[in-house]
């Protein structure tokens, strides 16, 4: 009997997808992928995705490098090294559905931060306006990304972003401070 073992080489190996092995395109407004790789004979397979999920490895260091492609299952396809390998309409596809997906306003200032039975309740202020949202037990949705910069999760996941803490005035910096 010949058994194949996997190894943890086989689980740590990333596929990387590249302009060569990956035509992305976009049907009814969903990304799809047309994969062809090569079998343990050296013969062409072509495997055809009709949705495909992007998620970043890395989010906040490197946005448009480590993208992993996963399938309807959550099943990874293989990774994106760099957006910039692939024709620049591809790359803007990609992008898009990236921005979508990481979408996180700008909050400019904080009008009210209320906690109350392990919620927290926020008024704050973004380009679009005043937005209102609710955030549980706050300091495992608050993070920090860098010195300056955090990124607060609410009870629906949708995501806020305070781009710099110093550009906030001291009324709102106050609002957020006993959190940090």
């Amino acid at each position: 009997m010949n058994e194949k073992h996997t190894t943890l080489g086989d689980v740590a190996a990333i596929f990387y997808l590249t302009p060569d092995n990956a035509e992305i395109g976009e049907k009814n407004l969903f990304l799809t992928l047309k994969l062809t790789t090569t079998d343990e004979n050296g013969a062409p397979t072509v495997k055809e995705y009709d949705r495909i999920f992007l998620h970043r490895a890395f989010p906040f260091e490197h946005p448009e490098s480590f993208i992993s492609v996963q399938d309807a299952e959550k099943n990874e396809i293989g990774m994106i090294a760099e957006l910039s390998v692939f024709p620049p309409e591809t790359a803007e596809r990609l992008r898009a559905e990236l921005a979508r997906k990481y979408y996180a306003p700008a909050l400019t200032a904080i009008k009210q931060l209320k906690e109350r039975y392990g919620y927290a309740y926020c008024t704050a202020m973004t380009a679009q306006g005043e937005v209102h949202f609710t955030m549980r037990d706050v300091s495992r949705n608050l993070f920090r990304i860098d010195e300056n910069r955090l990124l607060l999760t609410d009870i629906d996941g949708n995501r806020y972003e305070i781009p710099d803490l110093h550009a906030l005035d001291r009324k709102s910096y106050r609002q957020i401070e006993l959190y940090l």
